[in-house]
């Protein structure tokens, strides 16, 4: 595969984004986070809980949203958590109710993440699947929050280690506070690029190297950390969020996801342009196929309605280009 100069990389990863339509997308995905972030921490903190407990699992997600969208935002989303696992006695059967809507209610971010990504892959689920197309989907989902929750047990737990460690260092050293920091750093950089690298092979119905995805989910993490300053400062200074009075905290955090999912987003092209142009290729999995592919199959099952002329039914010719909206950037 011929390599191109890297200013055409960076135009081609640019232009691709846009046409991706990347703020529909991350429009989408924060309408869905509105619905599933509760449910989905709910399910989160439980599996990191079972080693450090509860509170200590959820003291450590809401310290790490209040560094990223602020206190009073970082309050609202715990009020949410309180609220929705903190549920009255109501039998049985309203129980097992209650459970299954959080199991759903947590894939819902996920599955839209996943349709999100294959627009960016350039990939769609093959049509005529049914019902076991919906299960393999919601099954990716749930594994996709079960290793949230892994990872998030990780991080804890190298965490409480590197405290320990610093507090040594510290002693012998006397610089505490610095080392904490860059641990710190050094942790949440390290956890936020496993995490992406999870989403990018796992979550799309594509393949593609680890060799690429580790690149791609080291380039985002590293987009990721300089949006996420510039957003908190944004967020901070603006005062976009005080026309909504009592509803500010909630609308501060659909703007923080929504700029966040187009910053996610801009990785994943990276991620995919990176791979077609000089990594392995992007290939679409068993029960997936080119968008192209498949909009040329709808094209041909769908005749074309007819249209009169001089009194008489024709049917037009196919004198459209074919759609060229992905075609050429699925790799081998």
């Amino acid at each position: 595969m011929e390599r191109k100069p890297r200013w055409q990389f960076v135009k081609d990863t640019a232009v691709q984004w846009i046409e991706d339509q990347p703020f529909q997308l991350a429009a989408a995905l924060s309408y869905y986070t509105l619905f599933s972030l509760a449910p989905l921490l709910i399910i989160v903190i439980a599996i990191a809980g079972f080693a450090f407990g509860q509170e200590a699992a959820q003291h450590r997600i809401v310290e790490t949203i209040q560094g990223l969208i602020g206190q009073d935002s970082a309050q609202a989303v715990q009020g949410m958590i309180e609220n929705a696992s903190n549920q009255p006695e109501t039998g049985i059967v309203s129980t097992v109710l209650g459970i299954i809507a959080l199991i759903f209610g947590a894939g819902g971010v996920v599955g839209q993440l996943q349709t999100s990504l294959n627009t960016i892959w350039g990939v769609t689920p093959k049509a005529g699947q049914g019902v076991w197309g919906f299960v393999r989907q919601r099954f990716i989902s749930y594994a996709m929050i079960l290793g949230i929750g892994f990872l998030l047990l990780v991080s804890l737990a190298v965490s409480a280690l590197l405290a320990g460690l610093t507090q040594v260092m510290g002693t012998l050293l006397g610089t505490t506070a610095f080392l904490a920091h860059a641990l710190d750093l050094l942790i949440s950089f390290i956890f936020v690029t496993a995490l992406f690298a999870m989403i990018y092979k796992f979550l799309p119905d594509a393949r593609i190297e680890w060799r690429d995805v580790w690149i791609g989910a080291a380039s985002t993490s590293f987009l990721f950390a300089i949006g996420k300053f510039l957003i908190g400062l944004y967020l901070g200074r603006s005062g976009v969020t005080s026309a909504y009075g009592a509803a500010g905290s909630l609308i501060t955090v659909l703007l923080w996801v929504y700029y966040s999912s187009l910053i996610f987003f801009l990785g994943a092209e990276f991620t995919q342009v990176y791979a077609t142009q000089y990594g392995s290729g992007v290939v679409p999995a068993k029960n997936a196929e080119p968008i192209a592919v498949a909009q040329e199959t709808q094209k041909r099952e769908s005749p074309p309605p007819e249209k009169r002329t001089g009194g008489r039914s024709v049917r037009p010719g196919n004198d459209r280009e074919p759609s060229r909206d992905k075609i050429g950037r699925v790799g081998r």
